[in-house]
């Protein structure tokens, strides 16, 4: 069997990536599995960030501006054990099971982490059908590998509401695929 569809999802920061990435998980016939990451608020204020392993709903810790340990990515600082426990294994679990591997996202906080690229490289080399969401503005040479080698989805305002079902017929092979009203 070659080689699946693959996407890349990118957009400004608080756009909508995630969000789309999780319709798209609702909309495909497909077993899914890897990383989406989340906002931690505290009284509407963002205080740092999780990682959710997609398959198992193990949740844990990326960044936040009460961590004392690690990396300092602007006013947060980044948990490697959440990438190194949580993050690269359900990544490599999800290229070794899944019928469709997410990575969300792959950002800087991701990248101080040196066993991350190689998790996101064996993701790119799997046969496997690959979401990916990264910055915008991110300059690194395997982003814009990603952006050049997968079809490439730019998340905004005015298209955001469409592009989930865009991006599970891409993924499918589908014609089309309806998401149902919100």
């Amino acid at each position: 069997m070659g080689i699946k569809e693959r996407a890349a999802i990118t957009g400004r920061p608080g756009v909508g990536k995630t969000t789309l990435i999780e319709k798209v998980i609702e909309l495909v016939p497909l077993s899914v599995g890897g990383i989406i990451g989340k906002e931690l608020l505290v009284c509407g204020h963002r205080v740092g960030f999780s990682l959710i392993d997609v398959a198992t709903g193990q949740e844990g810790v990326l960044a936040h501006i009460h961590q004392r340990i690690g990396p300092k990515i602007g006013k947060y600082t980044v948990n490697l054990a959440t990438l190194r426990d949580i993050a690269i294994p359900a990544i490599e679990n999800a290229i070794r099971t899944k019928d469709l591997v997410v990575i969300d996202e792959f950002a800087p906080m991701e990248l101080v982490s040196p066993d991350f690229l190689p998790a996101v490289e064996l993701a790119l080399a799997s046969d496997k059908a690959l979401i990916i969401a990264t910055h915008a503005t991110l300059d690194h040479p395997l982003v814009h590998r990603i952006r050049q080698d997968l079809k490439l989805f730019r998340v905004k305002l005015g298209n955001r509401d469409r592009l989930p079902s865009e991006v599970a017929a891409f993924l499918t092979g589908s014609e089309s695929i309806q998401a149902p009203p919100l």
